[in-house]
């Protein structure tokens, strides 16, 4: 549930109270003297940010010299509550010419008043973009005479911002040539058995866009998802032709995302905010395809050898290539001396991290590459105890290649005027935790 805050307080470092505002009636006025007298006083302000006295709930932050502190009386959102603090920061500091202290608070109590009325309703978070704000509460901050920032100009047609439909983009933005950059960042992490068996294995990925449109485009992205594309053959009555299909789970859109649009039709919908902006993030766990396969071979020759033989396949096309291949081969603490012979790249032991480390600088597709190492090891008195070794560990970077699967079909843009646009898409997949027991 929302944060449904009870009372707020604006308290300095003696616990007097600057401001002061009481949402609900479910607490005292005198509740300060209990975060005053039982955590103040009592020096445990840093261990925990929030602290339960009583039936109340105190969740308390330091900005400068000023603790900000939120009362409530039922359970609440502690994450959107301090998510409510960082930006309530933000929009005064925005007022008071960047500045945020006690010396502030008492020169504009008038303006906190107003503004807290405006950004919570009975204890519940409202708009807090000072952009749209600023619109509607024109009054200025007294500024500190430290701050050299200048005052934000305000965003013209005020009806239009308001209403929140593009809060987060303002109006008059002109450029000479209208692009859109779209990169797939994806990360493949990957837990497997020493006999080739895949334990764990997932993506994560996100959707990073760089817009430099002009106007109040609106903007529509295609992906290969099942539901997406079952969705698009009802609407059109006709079966669609689109290839492989993917499963997206846990879906996280930004906010200028229409939510509406999307659960009726499933598609991805809405006014860029100008510049870069992360459009939404995702996790596959069906139908990964690994970029690489390692298959490694450790034979201890006595007490005091190792045979390490590892092999590493790439799986991708035979197109594409991956850059800043890096394998890790957990070795023995008590290793004295090594030596190696690889199809390509080059290997040294490194002793701080107890690895061999095989540097490769461009894997192609469809190719294999192979290690192998003699390793000799210091000879001790103690009986040799059976202990499991640390997995094999990856770094990679796949450029044009997506471990998922997931393909932008189209990205359309529309704006009144009707100019053209550039569109760049681009895909990379790395390595997040990519683990191969040995």
């Amino acid at each position: 549930m929302p944060v449904a805050a009870s009372a707020v307080y604006f308290l300095n470092l003696r616990g007097d109270v600057l401001i002061n505002r009481l949402y609900r009636d479910d607490v005292g006025g005198n509740m300060v003297d209990a975060f005053r007298m039982h955590i103040m006083q009592t020096k445990e302000l840093g261990t925990c940010p929030v602290r339960q006295i009583g039936g109340c709930s105190f969740f308390y932050m330091r900005i400068s010299n000023v603790y900000i502190v939120i009362v409530v009386s039922s359970n609440a959102n502690v994450a959107c509550a301090f998510k409510f603090v960082v930006e309530a920061v933000t929009l005064f500091k925005s007022y008071f010419g960047g500045a945020f202290d006690e010396d502030a608070i008492r020169n504009n109590f008038v303006l906190i008043y107003e503004l807290l009325d405006e950004i919570m309703d009975f204890g519940y978070p409202q708009n807090l973009s000072s952009e749209i704000l600023k619109l509607y509460i024109t009054q200025e901050g007294v500024r500190s005479p430290f701050s050299s920032k200048p005052a934000d100009k305000p965003v013209p047609n005020a009806t239009l911002q308001v209403t929140g439909a593009v809060g987060w983009r303002r109006e008059g933005l002109v450029y000479k040539k209208n692009e859109v950059f779209l990169d797939i960042v994806e990360s493949v992490n990957l837990l497997m058995s020493s006999k080739g068996s895949v334990l764990r294995c997932d993506v994560t990925g996100k959707i990073l866009m760089k817009c430099f449109l002009s106007g109040m485009p609106d903007l529509k992205l295609g992906l290969n998802d099942k539901i997406g594309l079952e969705k698009e053959s009802q609407l059109k009555s006709r079966p669609t032709k689109s290839g492989k299909t993917i499963e997206l789970d846990d879906v996280t859109f930004h906010q200028c995302v229409n939510l509406t649009r999307f659960n009726s039709e499933k598609t991805v919908s809405f006014v860029p905010p100008d510049g870069e902006f992360e459009l939404m993030k995702y996790r596959i766990t069906e139908g990964v395809n690994l970029p690489f396969r390692v298959l490694p071979t450790i034979k201890e020759l006595g007490r005091t050898r190792m045979e390490v033989n590892v092999k590493v396949k790439s799986v991708f096309g035979a197109k594409t290539f991956a850059l800043g291949v890096v394998v890790k081969i957990p070795v023995p603490k008590q290793t004295a001396k090594t030596s190696f012979q690889v199809t390509s790249g080059r290997a040294k032991y490194n002793a701080a991290i107890d690895c061999l480390v095989w540097k490769i600088r461009k894997f192609p597709g469809q190719t294999e590459t192979t290690l192998s190492a003699e390793v000799e090891l210091i000879s001790t008195m103690t009986e040799k105890k059976s202990a499991t070794r640390p997995p094999i560990q990856m770094e990679f970077q796949v450029p044009m290649f997506t471990a998922s699967g997931l393909r932008v079909r189209f990205l359309k843009v529309w704006e009144k005027s009707g100019y053209n646009t550039v569109e760049w898409v681009r895909y990379i997949t790395k390595a997040g935790s990519y683990e191969i027991r040995c």
